[in-house]
């Protein structure tokens, strides 16, 4: 490992150096350098050493500084003295607010039960200890509702355990040795801009890229070739895809022979889903699916990056499945920088059990999606006790969870007590009855979840947190205390936090320890190196046959971790079906076109470039870079409605509505528009999320962001 960075060969003599780790919910984990002079955070930049971060940083990390010391920053505990959401507060105490919130959910607690106390997180923060870790823990010790989070790739990652089980798959990095290189369903430009850099390295080496989505983003105008089947149609390509690699003799016989299960009824199964069946589906020429079969299958190695918008329409799962039963058909797992990639993240060494305790939940605890947290908050899923009370921290659902009207109808209600521990006054707090200033990155020790490579990330606790922030750990701590919670780590320091939280004796952790971290910053797991990690040359997937399984009997729906605990008492959900198939979207004229005649329109709601998720989107210099709120539509469909480019408009459907500019491109194909996610309320005329339905997915109650149908119109 390289020796510790010199602070004055970067920055000069007067300012010192430390790691960091980039926090946000990105599968980059970028490793930084943080310059740190008399407790202030001066600027950063990506550590050069880092074989992913490669000594740069994303348009929305790189002046992170600024995001530290934002005017619009909490910096105090504040009470609201004016309306919900009229964002009028003032200036309390850390022992009033943390006295006022024991005092009211005490009463709570006395009336209704701990149940009516409901937490709300998400990834805003991944670190070990300040985000994933303590609100978790303290809740569960409460007594309070269990949140199930399924925002993002719990329906792929479902699919993936009856697949391939829990394996990294193909590395990352790997993919400079790849020769072709499918990228399906993912805006890496966008949202994994330094495994894109491995990709054009790749190509310029030769690698054929190909990019799958239903719109021309940055990463499809990069590519040698891009595929655009409608929205929530890519299962049938994939099928298509895996009939045609049989019908064609492309198949690795030997090796589905040996490493695979259930191949000869896969075989019968995609017999039907020809190519010409998935063109009439897809809008994908049929001469193109056969082109893309022959050459996954010939042109190896061959990897395919899977993004998590494959899973986010009601056939997501068995999309998944399909996608990762590929390389298994052609053995593209045979070879270095050949198989496909879903989540690295299962073979870090994490203590989830050991950070959350779900051992804490009471028998027969309730559990409430956080998807569907509009509809809990206004009783329209019985709720007996009701939610009398919400603490939301690391999330801002107003933004980005869907049927956002309800959500904010439901936090307007008066009996709803609601506390907020965030950054600035979102959209989420502007309803909070108490604030809690948390602190930033800079400002607390943590080690951040990888989950897009197979890197350990330090951040050090380096600068001062301005006003009276406090980490997040900090606050359940405090909270804790208050209640006379007497549990061992609810007293845990965050050092020894990260100590107990990672299980450093683990294999993947040989030679590595928490002093190592400190010392270099970062460290690759022990699992191989990219040039010669092959971990299914042979099978050895860690499944129950130790097989690839295109088949899988029995199989029940449930929610996969790693994002969120295994709760007590859970109960496997509905028989899947044993293979892998075509599931079409919920809202789509094929399957519902009575309301397609009202909403004709799919609309994908892709990540912003310059926000994440909705954390930057209140800061002058990312707006400018993103542009304001905006609708991609395709010139047929704006004559039809009489739109002009740069036009106001207005995109609705029986959930609610929001509007944007119109850009009227060929980027989209007629019966589509784009509007990306991350969109302040408070400062748009609603979010794209207005839009969005809370149904779940075939699988793991995934998000159906994709599976909407809208109507798009002039604005008044």
């Amino acid at each position: 490992m390289n020796e510790l960075i010199k602070p004055e060969t970067l920055f000069g003599k007067s300012s010192e150096t430390f790691f960091g780790g980039c926090p946000h919910d990105c599968p980059d984990t970028c490793s930084m350098l943080f310059e740190v002079e008399d407790g202030k955070l001066l600027s950063v930049r990506g550590n050069p050493e880092h074989p992913m971060t490669r000594g740069g940083l994303c348009v929305k990390l790189k002046d992170y500084e600024q995001r530290h010391y934002h005017p619009d920053r909490l910096l105090y505990p504040m009470r609201r003295v004016g309306p919900k959401g009229s964002k009028q507060f003032e200036r309390i105490s850390w022992d009033e607010a943390l006295d006022e919130i024991v005092t009211r959910w005490k009463a709570i607690i006395d009336q209704y039960g701990p149940q009516a106390i409901a937490p709300y997180s998400y990834l805003g923060n991944q670190g070990l200890v300040h985000g994933l870790n303590g609100g978790d823990a303290f809740f569960n010790r409460l007594g309070a509702t269990v949140m199930e989070r399924t925002f993002c790739g719990e329906g792929s990652c479902t699919a993936w355990l009856l697949t391939v089980g829990p394996t990294a798959g193909l590395d990352p990095e790997s993919y400079i040795h790849s020769k072709y290189i499918v990228i399906w369903a993912c805006n890496s430009v966008s949202t994994n801009l330094h495994h894109w850099a491995i990709v054009r390295d790749a190509q310029k080496k030769g690698a054929k890229v190909v990019v799958i989505d239903s719109y021309a983003s940055r990463t499809a105008k990069g590519a040698d070739w891009h595929i655009a089947p409608k929205p929530g149609t890519d299962g049938a390509l994939a099928m298509a895809l895996i009939n045609s690699i049989i019908e064609q003799g492309l198949v690795d016989q030997d090796y589905v022979d040996n490493y695979t299960l259930g191949y000869e009824e896969l075989k019968e199964r995609a017999a039907s889903r020809t190519p010409e069946w998935a063109e009439a589906i897809t809008g994908v020429p049929v001469a193109d699916i056969r082109q893309l079969a022959r050459e996954l299958a010939t042109a190896q190695p061959a990897a395919i990056r899977m993004g998590v918008a494959l899973e986010r329409h009601y056939g997501g799962g068995q999309t998944i499945r399909a996608v990762s039963s590929i390389p298994a058909l052609t053995g593209a797992w045979r070879h270095v920088g050949g198989g496909v990639t879903q989540f690295p993240v299962w073979e870090h060494p994490y203590k989830f059990d050991v950070m959350c305790r779900p051992d804490l939940i009471p028998e027969g605890t309730r559990v409430v999606s956080n998807l569907q947290i509009g509809r809990a908050l206004l009783g329209e899923i019985p709720m007996d006790p009701p939610i009398m009370s919400m603490m939301c921290w690391n999330s801002n659902p107003v933004t980005q969870a869907p049927e956002t009207d309800k959500i904010v109808a439901g936090l307007m209600r008066e009996d709803l007590f609601l506390v907020s521990a965030e950054h600035f006054i979102s959209d989420t707090a502007s309803y909070a009855d108490i604030l809690l200033p948390a602190s930033m990155g800079a400002e607390m020790e943590d080690m951040i979840l990888s989950w897009g490579h197979l890197y350990l990330t330090y951040n050090t606790k380096c600068a001062d947190s301005p006003g009276e922030a406090i980490p997040n750990n900090e606050i359940f701590r405090r909270l804790a205390a208050r209640l006379g919670f007497e549990e061992e780590n609810f007293k845990w320091s965050d050092a020894e936090c990260l100590e107990h939280y990672v299980d450093w004796s683990s294999p993947a952790c040989e030679g590595i320890d928490l002093t190592y971290m400190r010392e270099h910053g970062f460290a690759r797991l022990k699992v191989g190196t990219p040039d010669d990690r092959v971990p299914h040359k042979e099978g050895n997937f860690p499944t129950p046959s130790g097989k690839c399984e295109f088949k899988v009997e029995g199989a029940k729906n449930f929610v996969a971790p790693p994002f969120r605990q295994m709760y007590a008492g859970f109960q496997p959900g509905e028989d899947l079906d044993p293979l892998p198939d075509y599931v079409g979207a919920r809202e789509s004229h094929a399957n519902d076109p009575e309301l397609a005649k009202r909403f004709p329109l799919n609309i994908v709601s892709p990540k912003s470039h310059a926000f994440l998720n909705s954390c930057y989107a209140n800061m002058e210099q990312k707006q400018q870079v993103q542009g304001e709120q905006f609708v991609m539509i395709n010139q047929i469909d704006a004559d039809k409605r009489g739109i002009l480019n740069g036009d106001r408009v207005r995109v609705a459907n029986d959930r609610g509505a929001f509007k944007g500019v119109a850009r009227i491109t060929d980027d989209v194909k007629a019966g589509i528009v784009v509007a990306t996610l991350g969109y302040w309320r408070q400062l748009n005329e609603g979010t794209v999320n207005s839009i969005s339905s809370s149904a779940f997915t075939d699988m793991g109650h995934a998000p159906s962001f994709s599976d909407n149908l809208v109507e798009v119109s002039l604005s008044n």
